[in-house]
């Protein structure tokens, strides 16, 4: 117990020197194993709780009875959380963006984001979400950073099934913070290399929709982030769309004139109590298409894991958007 309680910290340690077979495997077990006690812990303490009830009603339950049966439950759900991370869905939307291009109507984007690649989620993990993408046919493909969990890896071979992508309007990704734990260099090379286009705090015209990409770590002050957006000369009389990781200053981007931003890195908490603190944190924009005045604003749970493999509470998910 004692070398599992330290389990996760000695794994992370090692997936920051080193990406091998017995690496990846040992990260994998210790990020479940933190899963596992996160339910575990929650058990230990609803255990206590009903006990209290039980005493002030007058009456004494019995103590293996009740923590067999509640820690039973905790392992269920850490169980069913293992299985429903690993069951990417498709989540469709429909949006409706004032001055949209007549080119644009009826057509689709798909919108990707903290696939988290590395140690526990790998390339054949991203060669079945390309797969996934190839089949519902989107016209363009929005990927809104931590494509890569930030760890030692093989950033080519894990970024290779992205050249597979099918996407006639292209294919475009902003940095999360993951990519930015080092030289974030490396990883936009690597994904360049795979024939998706990073954009650089700039702006591309499609077909007449403006897209924006702004990576991670130029949207976490405010001053910065409106100036970044600026520089990009976004038209506020045409439709626009604003690829960022984080929904941190969706205020911002609705005053900049932006019609839909698309972001991730919520993970929607991925599990609970994780999920109740992170509604906290982005209250309404957590998670979905919510709007603030003229602007829409969509925040995916993501298609991976970050830490544990486990969610409760959450779906893993692909977001295909129609444009009306």
């Amino acid at each position: 117990m004692g070398v599992l309680s330290i389990s996760f910290v000695l794994a992370s340690l090692l997936a920051w020197r080193s990406f091998n077979i017995v690496v990846r495997v040992f990260y994998s077990c210790a990020a479940v194993w933190m899963g596992i006690l996160n339910f575990c812990f929650l058990a230990a303490w609803s255990c206590w709780a009903i006990w209290g009830v039980f005493r002030l009603a007058g009456a004494t339950p019995d103590r293996r009875l009740l923590a067999s049966l509640v820690f039973g439950i905790g392992l269920a759900i850490s169980l069913y959380g293992i299985v429903n991370a690993a069951w990417t869905r498709v989540t469709r939307i429909t949006v409706k963006l004032p001055n949209l291009p007549e080119s644009w109507r009826g057509r689709t984007a798909a919108l990707v984001s903290d696939t988290h690649l590395g140690h526990v989620r790998g390339h054949r993990f991203l060669r079945r979400i390309v797969a996934m993408l190839n089949r519902l046919q989107p016209d363009m493909v929005l990927i809104a950073g931590d494509l890569y969990d930030g760890t030692v890896a093989d950033l080519d071979n894990l970024a290779a099934p992205l050249a597979k992508l099918s996407a006639p309007r292209g294919a475009f990704f902003v940095a999360g913070n993951h990519e930015e734990f080092s030289e974030s260099k490396k990883y936009l090379d690597a994904v360049n290399r795979a024939g998706v286009r990073v954009l650089n705090n700039e702006k591309v015209v499609v077909d007449g929709l403006q897209i924006v990409g702004i990576h991670h770590r130029d949207s976490v002050n405010d001053d910065h982030f409106r100036g970044t957006i600026r520089r990009a000369a976004v038209d506020g009389e045409r439709a626009s769309i604003l690829l960022t990781h984080a929904p941190d200053r969706v205020k911002i981007s609705e005053e900049e004139g932006f019609s839909l931003q698309v972001s991730g890195h919520t993970h929607g908490g991925q599990l609970f109590p994780f999920t109740w603190i992170t509604s906290r944190m982005y209250g309404k924009f957590v998670y979905g298409l919510q709007r603030l005045g003229k602007l829409m604003v969509y925040t995916s749970y993501g298609a991976g894991t970050w830490g544990p493999p486990l969610r409760v509470g959450t779906n893993p998910e692909i977001v295909l958007i129609m444009f009306e």
